[in-house]
């Protein structure tokens, strides 16, 4: 299998990071990708026509994506009980969703004051894509992710990591204390170390 991410998205982090915690890394060949909605690059549009990461390529060349697919179909594939069984999989994965759904709005967040022109950026429309994350960051306040590590454990943590990484100055730890310290306690896990993105 080969996944193609990049060091900097936190979809393809949320994998990675999942590699890690499960010792699969022997199993899944690793290749770097850049782009942007504005140029493709090397992202592999050949394997995701939409030109977005992670993708997984199976042996057979099948490709597998977006990173919600990739982690459900690693779960099954080396049985890492990292999703529940029966009825408790449904709001487990409507809180997935919720997670996943902060990672959007963060990275429509930085692209468009990455890509952008300054003169051309609408600021309600970033507020209100924060305020999506600020709602979904007071859920997780009242009750971050529990026991045995699964997949909203990975989730949460990377997207959190994410907004330290492009959205600092907003200090979405001001009066989530809780929230706060499971990050903290989260970020020292050797998956979260071995997968910072660089500092640009």
């Amino acid at each position: 299998m080969k996944l193609y991410t990049s060091p900097t998205t936190p979809f393809g982090r949320k994998i990675l990071v999942l590699l890690q915690e499960k010792d699969l890394l022997g199993q899944v060949a690793i290749e770097l990708v850049s782009g942007t909605p504005l140029e493709a690059g090397s992202l592999p549009v050949s394997h995701n026509p939409l030109g977005k990461i992670p993708v997984l390529v199976l042996a057979d060349g099948t490709a597998i994506y977006d990173s919600r697919v990739i982690s459900r179909f690693l779960d099954d594939h080396f049985d890492l009980a990292l999703y529940p069984k029966g009825p408790a999989l449904w709001p487990f994965l409507a809180r997935e969703a919720a997670i996943d759904g902060m990672i959007e709005a963060a990275v429509l967040m930085a692209y468009e004051m990455r890509l952008r022109p300054a003169e051309a950026r609408f600021e309600p429309w970033i507020t209100a894509q924060w305020s999506k994350i600020t709602r979904a960051l007071d859920m997780f306040e009242t009750a971050p992710p529990s026991g045995p590590i699964d997949m909203t454990h990975i989730a949460l943590a990377c997207t959190l990591s994410y907004l330290d990484f492009r959205h600092d100055a907003r200090a979405w730890r001001t009066a989530r204390h809780n929230l706060a310290a499971w990050q903290a306690e989260m970020a020292l896990r050797p998956g979260m170390l071995a997968t910072q993105p660089p500092q640009t």
